[in-house]
């Protein structure tokens, strides 16, 4: 990407010091939502390497990963599939268990969300640690899709999370680096 793209992306992302807990700079992706010069050429970017492939659904993990990946569905031309926490889906689910800080949490989408062999972009606004990243990476395969690749506006490098999911065979797009937590 070209450095005035992410220039323009990185200023328009609010960093919110301490929050949630001291020692965190939360990275706050409304401001880049709200901003629609910036939303547009964040969805747009996301998914340039793969523009042209066929992409048949794009997997979104909730909750700000369902704004973009929407977007990006919408872009491409494919159908949307929504990664949620455990209980919020209504029909028959499939679900992956994955590692927190303290204890793990599930992630599930329904069963019938996809067919096997569908190609298929994840699409989420951060990866840091990237567990629920590679839960949801491990949760589509379960289905049978091929993760074409896994898109994110924001990466932490510090904290390794796109590099696990590198490791899973997965190409990982990120726009924007911030340096620490």
């Amino acid at each position: 990407m070209n450095a005035d793209i992410g220039t323009d992306l990185r200023n328009s992302i609010r960093s919110i010091p301490d929050y949630p807990k001291p020692g965190i700079v939360f990275r706050d992706i409304t401001t880049l939502l709200g901003n629609a010069r910036a939303f547009r050429r964040a969805v747009d970017e996301l998914v340039q390497p793969w523009a042209g492939m066929k992409i048949d659904k794009v997997a979104g993990i909730e909750a700000r990963g369902f704004i973009l990946g929407g977007a990006v569905a919408h872009q491409v031309s494919a159908g949307f599939v929504p990664i949620r926490k455990k209980g919020k889906l209504p029909h028959k689910t499939v679900n992956v268990a994955y590692a927190l800080e303290y204890g793990e949490d599930i992630i599930e989408m329904h069963a019938d969300a996809l067919v096997a062999g569908e190609r298929v972009v994840l699409v989420d606004d951060l990866i840091a640690t990237g567990g629920t990243a590679e839960a949801a990476v491990k949760l589509l395969r379960q289905l049978g899709a091929e993760v074409l690749a896994a898109c994110f506006v924001i990466d932490l490098p510090d904290l390794g999370g796109a590099e696990k999911l590198r490791k899973l065979g997965v190409p990982v797009r990120t726009l924007i680096g911030f340096e620490g937590h």
